[in-house]
């Protein structure tokens, strides 16, 4: 679609309920994957009459829910929704452009065009509906970030994320880094986790710190677990092994790792994945390929600084979450977030695109895309 020449016609009204539609799409993440989060809103003489999101993978998706919101009563409205009616074939559910034509509408406004799939647009074109698309395309395609990835290249979604303090630091000169970031911080990492497909740690995070990882909110939805270690030496008594019945934990090792030592592991209900590696570390592109196999649509890193420097240096981050704190630890000795062998010049720095800056609690939260492989621009 050649959405920049279709961008006029966008009014006010428009930009108001795309981003409504944005809104809802946003209830979907977490839930939807490997499918992408949609919202989709109808709006009859400026007034809305139905709206409703793709809430869970198998289930009714955004448009069906919005009509069903309106009683069936679309003829003659306008259906926004951030991305383009599916037009495949049928599975788990029926193509939703098929249920747009029979509605009545007399107009569809679309976010973002899906690659994926043919076009609906000259399907609802032909059909007499006025077509409008484009309309807060970059941010609709933001949100299906995940997904686009995923199906072209076969791998999920990197999200980097840490806390550090004013000074760069992750931990004091004596190791201790708890806490850093706000209570508010700490709380929107508990929604990120109910969100995310896997949450990823390394070896030395685990010993250090023995995390859970663990999503904390009522009813929320445990992330698989990840541990990149080489070695399978993650200790039975972990909190990440003691929970892994109940909450699922895959451990990333090499396969030279004696048959026994992972036994161990598996009898104590985790799951022990043997990948190649290089140098006696797992490579991370073997980790993401294993996982995208598995359609897991989106990764959060948690620690340490090796697995950051590993993932940053071979261009497999997509994003950053990065909390600082109005706080000083100083000391030359406590360590910054990324590890490895840093850059340098200055001009040889990672560039961070479309940086957002956001209160939470006492720190700001830096939001930002990474020059990545996979552009989600059109």
């Amino acid at each position: 679609m050649r959405s920049k020449e279709q961008r006029p016609d966008a009014t006010a009204g428009d930009i108001r309920w795309m981003r409504r539609a944005l809104e809802l799409a946003a209830r979907g993440r977490g839930r939807a994957e490997p499918n992408p989060p949609v919202g989709a809103v109808i709006v009859r003489r400026g007034k809305l009459i139905g709206e409703g999101f793709h809430e869970r993978f198998g289930g009714p998706h955004a448009e069906i829910r919005a009509m069903t919101a309106a009683s069936g009563a679309c003829r003659g409205a306008t259906l926004y929704v951030t991305l383009e009616p599916c037009t495949g074939l049928h599975k788990k559910t029926p193509p939703c452009c098929d249920a747009v034509l029979k509605a009545g509408f007399r107009r569809v406004v679309i976010g973002a065009g899906d690659p994926t799939q043919r076009s609906a647009v000259p399907r609802l074109q032909a059909a007499g509906i006025a077509v409008t698309t484009g309309v807060l395309e970059k941010e609709c395609r933001r949100m299906i970030a995940p997904f686009l990835k995923l199906r072209a290249l076969g791998m999920p979604y990197v999200i980097a994320k840490w806390a550090m303090t004013a000074d760069g630091k992750i931990a004091t000169v004596t190791g201790e880094s708890r806490w850093i970031s706000s209570d508010a911080s700490r709380d929107l990492v508990q929604q990120w986790r109910n969100q995310a497909d896997a949450v990823l740690v390394g070896i030395g995070t685990v010993l250090r710190d023995d995390p859970l990882l663990t999503c904390r909110i009522p009813e929320g939805r445990n992330p698989l677990r990840v541990v990149l270690d080489a070695e399978a030496r993650i200790p039975l008594a972990s909190r990440l092994v003691a929970t892994a019945r109940e909450a699922p934990l895959l451990i990333a090792c090499l396969p030279l790792v004696p048959r026994a030592r992972r036994r161990r592991l598996t009898d104590a209900g985790c799951r022990v994945l043997p990948l190649r590696g290089a140098r006696g570390h797992v490579e991370a592109e073997e980790l993401l390929r294993a996982l995208g196999a598995e359609r897991i649509t989106n990764l959060m890193i948690e620690g340490g600084t090796g697995v950051l420097a590993d993932f940053f240096e071979r261009r497999l981050v997509d994003e950053v979450r990065i909390f600082i704190a109005p706080k000083l630890f100083g000391g030359a000795a406590a360590p910054g977030p990324i590890a490895g062998d840093g850059i340098g010049s200055p001009a040889d720095a990672l560039k961070l695109r479309e940086p957002v800056w956001t209160q939470v609690g006492a720190d700001m939260l830096l939001t930002a895309m990474t020059d990545f492989q996979f552009p989600i621009s059109s």
